[in-house]
């Protein structure tokens, strides 16, 4: 299709378009870097609740912001690993004006710009002794980390943040990856946040340096201050990373709501001691589409690697797969783990999933593993 006519036809559908991936099945994970896992930042908040349901509609009422982020541009959720600005030299506050900090002065070509919108962002709740968790997936290390509060009486649900908001907290020296606790996936490093008398909506923002280049991350998360113990963060970084993420909009729109919940029973094949089961859900369809979601789960022994593969009653067209490496052979779809997913312990789990075109039909799953 050409390029004039996708324009017209994306114009045409805008108003009930719902952003998917590109026409493709990629070879491997995008760059890896890292985010602020908690409290989460903005774009890794919704790609950790909307990445395996982002087409359902449910989304623009529950969570709007996330909403509105991934119409606007899904990579920005899908990267949610590459909002950064490289060359800034330490000067972010001359690199990234006031309105433009939670998409670090609207870089890769404005792809994270939906950050900045002002609205209710989900928030995560914490006291005023909490834990701010930087994931390091490439272990770069820092330079320094710098984490800020936005001052009382600031509320980001009715303004945009600028640098006169925030008040930096605590600081972090030059720490290389080896001093970070290892994680699966990367490292980790563990900020402790300290203020007091604080109650209500607030936001915090991160700055990390990292050390490989002068590349600077930038990291709006959202938080209430509502008293109680401390936050407890997440126990462990993410599983997954994104795949390289969808560069065009789909050559039609689904007419109908996709469904959120499976309409089948997941088919497992039950594993062997060391081996590997895999099981299939419908994560949401439309007309003309569906998507599906692989969770692959070790046996009774550590993994190293694994392959599923999904039997389809008939050929499959695979639009796009996220978190493995795919391929379609007659009505067979072929799945290797990425990189960083491979490695599994004894009944640990991970998921990939994929759109295809046209009727939703229930595959056979089998796994076989490398221990």
């Amino acid at each position: 299709m050409s390029r004039k006519r996708m324009r017209l036809l994306v114009s045409a559908i805008a108003g009930v378009l719902i952003a998917a991936f590109a026409v493709a099945i990629p070879a491997g994970p995008a760059s890896a870097h890292g985010n602020v896992i908690g409290p989460a930042s903005r774009n890794y908040g919704c790609w950790q609740r909307w990445g395996d349901k982002f087409q359902d509609p449910t989304m623009a009422t529950l969570d709007p912001m996330c909403w509105q982020a991934w119409q606007a541009d899904p990579n920005a959720m899908w990267n949610w690993n590459g909002l950064y600005r490289e060359g800034v030299a330490g000067n972010h506050q001359g690199a990234i004006p006031d309105g433009q900090l939670c998409s670090a002065g609207h870089t890769q070509s404005g792809r994270y710009n939906a950050m900045d919108t002002v609205g209710d962002w989900k928030a995560t709740t914490v006291s005023n002794n909490f834990t701010v968790q930087v994931f390091d997936q490439a272990l770069h290390g820092a330079d320094y980390l710098w984490v800020y509060v936005t001052n009382p009486g600031f509320d980001p649900r009715t303004t945009a943040l600028k640098w006169s908001d925030l008040t930096r907290v605590s600081v972090v020296g030059n720490t290389p990856a080896a001093q970070w606790t290892t994680v699966t996936g990367g490292v980790q490093l563990n900020i402790p946040v300290s203020v007091t008398g604080r109650t209500g909506r607030a936001m915090v923002y991160t700055i990390w340096q990292a050390s490989h280049l002068d590349q600077s991350y930038y990291w709006c998360s959202d938080i209430d201050f509502g008293g109680g113990t401390t936050t407890t963060a997440p126990t462990t970084a993410p599983t997954t990373a994104p795949t390289t993420a969808p560069t065009t909009a789909p050559t039609t729109a689904p007419t109908t709501a996709p469904t959120t919940a499976p309409t089948t029973a997941p088919t497992t094949t039950p594993p062997a001691s060391g081996a590997c089961s895999a099981s299939y859900q419908l994560a949401s369809q439309w007309s003309g589409g569906y998507q599906g979601t692989v969770i692959v789960t070790a046996g009774s022994s550590a993994i190293k690697s694994w392959t599923t593969k999904l039997t389809f009653p008939s050929a499959p067209s695979i639009q796009q797969t996220w978190n493995a490496t795919s391929s379609v052979s007659g009505n067979v779809l072929t799945s290797t783990n990425a990189s960083y997913n491979g490695a599994l312990s004894a009944g640990g789990s991970t998921t990939f999933g994929f759109l295809a075109s046209g009727t939703a039909a229930t595959p056979t799953v089998t796994c076989s593993a490398t221990t």
